[in-house]
């Protein structure tokens, strides 16, 4: 988890940049949190505050995102998902894109199984992200740390 937001913090000004030398510095005062680490930690925090079988982990993490997006509003949110944050009833808009995977650390750190991990990361991917891309990216995202963990 705190893997993930040093690397987002650290990536985060060459986002547009497509940079690819590995010759920089570490952190810099053009460095800064993104929509990344702001949804990586709402999601934090509905996989504490949910059930301890994670019944609610949908719910908790629709309302959990909603609620950190409001909290921080100019976190660099893509155009659907900012529909999706601020307007409506949130639902899943077939999304494959990568904001799934960038913000599914934290299961690795409640789940006890490899089993588990696939499920909990279904369960915070599917709320935004059903197209099976993006559910397959988070997944993978997911098991790879719960590896290395």
């Amino acid at each position: 988890m705190l893997g993930a937001i040093i690397g987002d913090i650290v990536g985060s000004r060459f986002e547009w940049d497509n940079y690819k030398a590995k010759d920089f510095e570490f952190l810099t005062n053009d460095c800064f949190f993104t929509d990344d680490s702001v949804m990586s930690l709402a999601l934090c925090q509905a996989l504490l505050e949910s059930k301890p079988d994670f019944s609610d982990l949908r719910e908790q993490a629709v309302a959990k995102m909603r609620a950190f997006g409001e909290a921080y509003p100019d976190a660099g949110y893509g155009r659907t998902f900012s529909c999706w944050l601020y307007f409506g009833d949130p639902q899943p808009y077939n999304s494959y894109g990568n904001g799934s995977a960038m913000r599914v650390s934290g299961v690795v750190y409640a789940a006890n199984t490899m089993e588990q991990v696939k499920q909990l990361s279904l369960m915070v991917t599917d709320v935004t992200h059903n197209h099976p891309e993006g559910i397959n990216g988070a997944e993978a995202t997911a098991v790879a740390a719960f590896m290395a963990k």
